[in-house]
């Protein structure tokens, strides 16, 4: 769980729910049907027309990212990665012909498969590369949708906005309608800029953070495997994949 993230959002709604009610507007003034139906509802209908569905549905994937980042224990990979190279030192590439069934990570276990296979190595990180960066790019495009969302939803406060006050200028000749035309018209407002500036730009900016963290991951097996393909020394591998860690 990051802690970080539970106590951002908690913080988040403290500090609008906390202020709207020492202004005075109470959290009757926080709620208004119409403002959710033309923000949040038109803000969704927005990233759909502009994201395909395979994206989109990835970003819906990676949400949960936000509280449970994926797990990368960098040092228990390295730790594998030079007992992989003592074993082939030892046994040869097809000593390590059993491993390939036991990884979890598909990536990890391809590249394994291709060192085993004897491919030369050259080959091998240009193919790891290529997925990586393939793998990288849909998830980035995945978190773009939350950033889209988040340049959408201000705007679409400002229209939400605009037809409250239109619906007031309807009403100017009854007073006992204005104020509360006016602040459900800027109830609208507060939904499209706080659910960007609280919630939405937020998310996308963490998960691009985290995708680049699985990036330097990879990036740090697709050496390891290199590496032990070359034959190199277990030690020298290990020394170059603790760079990784800082």
């Amino acid at each position: 769980m990051d802690r970080l993230s539970v106590i951002g959002v908690v913080l988040a709604l403290c500090a609008l729910v906390g202020g709207s009610i020492l202004k005075g507007a109470g959290l009757a003034g926080l709620w208004s049907p119409a403002a959710f139906l033309i923000v949040i509802v038109g803000t969704i209908a927005a990233i759909l027309v502009q994201t395909s569905a395979s994206t989109f549905m990835r970003a819906m994937k990676m949400l949960p990212w936000v509280f449970r980042p994926p797990e990368q224990d960098h040092q228990a990979v390295i730790a594998q990665i030079v007992e992989w190279s003592t074993t082939a030192r030892k046994q040869g590439l097809l000593g390590l012909e059993a491993q390939v069934a036991e990884q979890a990570d598909p990536f990890m276990a391809k590249g394994l498969q291709m060192v085993v296979d004897g491919l030369e190595p050259e080959a091998i990180r240009q193919m790891l590369e290529i997925e990586l960066q393939g793998q990288s790019e849909r998830d980035v495009a995945a978190a773009k949708v939350f950033e889209g969302m988040g340049i959408y939803a201000p705007t679409l406060g400002i229209v939400g906005a605009v037809l409250g006050l239109m619906a007031v200028m309807k009403n100017l000749a009854d007073p006992s309608k204005l104020g509360h035309g006016i602040a459900a018209a800027f109830t609208a407002t507060i939904y499209g800029i706080g659910s960007a500036n609280l919630v939405l730009l937020p998310v996308g900016n963490k998960l691009k953070t985290l995708i680049r963290a699985q990036a330097t991951g990879r990036e740090m097996i697709i050496e390891g495997l290199i590496a032990i393909a070359q034959g190199e020394n277990p030690r020298n591998i290990e020394a170059r994949l603790n760079g990784y860690l800082h």
